[in-house]
């Protein structure tokens, strides 16, 4: 069955409104082709979610919305190309079936990275996947999806692609001349992201330039710092392939060095003093007793006879370390008070020698 043997049987039946009755079929058609995919897309989202799989639910998203504009697409060909007798080239229907889709492929990336983000939160520290890498692959692969896309639409609408990439070519070395800071900073973030020195949540912070904060942003032009003081500070990515960036926020542990000193009349309560301070910190329940710890005497000052205590943390949270430290200066100071020692502070001490009577003269 064709559509002069279809329009034959409607003339036959509906005379002079054949024409409505058309439009009218082909548009019921569309609603009702639109309802279908509708009720099925919530059945199999439910199905799909009720699994542990991630996958498919980024699957069916991303053509849901597209397979409703292609049905729509296809109910409005039908009516203008056969129904309205205009035609509609075929280079339109292939760009619109590309454009279509190029867009479900960006939205499954997109419900991708959103999927490894969340599972990403919910995983271990030592298994998780570096944000900045999911978030610049994801970059990567829609930049490429568009790219295609417009190449694909420019060969369907006749344009020669070989001559784009050869004016390409040509415009990328002039483009090149005159934004190399642009490309520098857009270098300077891929290394950002392929080395991965810090990430977004890093503590950072670099003397060569003054910088310092907590990452909150990392684009392909410049990185976002939000300062101590809670200023933001962009810095341009092409920075940090010149300069040398600290990240204190990967340490393993925090250490105490400190030097203590106490007064020379209590030199005799040094040994034990300095014994009592290393026992404290073996048993101390968040000092590392596996990594470096010295306690010894240090130097003979002006004023005061020196120890230093040198020990680290097991805790690399900013503000816990420091109660830790509290703690361990206040036991440190009850040592030396129980052991009837006091710190030391500077004095000077003047001896005055009794003169003999003839030195003074008459």
């Amino acid at each position: 069955m064709n559509f002069s043997s279809i329009n034959h049987w409607l003339e036959r039946y509906f005379g002079d409104n054949t024409f409505m009755f058309e439009v009218f079929i082909a548009v019921f058609i569309t609603l009702l082709l639109d309802f279908v995919w509708r009720r099925t897309y919530r059945k199999i989202d439910q199905q799909l979610k009720r699994t542990k799989n991630d996958w498919d639910d980024a699957v069916i998203l991303a053509v849901s919305t597209p397979i409703t504009l292609l049905i729509w697409g296809i109910g409005t060909w039908i009516i203008i190309n056969y129904l309205f007798d205009i035609p509609i080239k075929e280079e339109v229907r292939d760009v619109f079936v590309v454009v279509l889709v190029s867009w479900s492929i960006v939205r499954f990336i997109r419900k991708a990275e959103e999927n490894l983000i969340n599972s990403n939160h919910a995983k271990e520290k030592e298994q998780k996947i570096d944000l900045s890498t999911i978030e610049a692959i994801s970059k990567l692969l829609r930049v490429s999806v568009g790219i295609t896309t417009v190449l694909l639409v420019l060969q369907n609408l006749g344009v020669s692609i070989s001559a784009v990439l050869a004016f390409g070519g040509i415009g990328g070395i002039a483009i090149g001349f005159a934004a190399k800071d642009l490309l520098a900073n857009f270098f300077g973030g891929l290394i950002i992201y392929l080395d991965r020195p810090f990430s977004v949540g890093d503590w950072i912070r670099s003397s060569d330039r003054k910088i310092e904060g907590t990452v909150e942003f990392i684009g392909w032009r410049q990185t976002r710092i939000r300062t101590f003081d809670k200023r933001p500070l962009y810095v341009p990515n092409a920075v940090f392939n010149s300069i040398t960036v600290e990240n204190p926020s990967r340490m393993t542990s925090r250490r105490i060095y400190e030097t203590f000193g106490i007064r020379y009349d209590d030199i005799s309560q040094t040994k034990k003093i300095v014994e009592e301070v290393k026992q404290m910190l073996l048993g101390h329940s968040e000092i590392d007793s596996n990594l470096t710890m010295m306690v010894n005497l240090n130097a003979f000052n002006d004023s005061s006879v020196d120890f230093f205590v040198y020990t680290f943390t097991k805790t690399t949270d900013w503000i816990k370390f420091h109660e830790i430290k509290q703690d361990v200066l206040l036991k440190i100071a009850k040592i030396i008070e129980q052991n009837n020692a006091e710190m030391a502070y500077p004095t000077q001490r003047l001896q005055l020698e009794q003169l003999r009577t003839d030195e003074l003269g008459s």
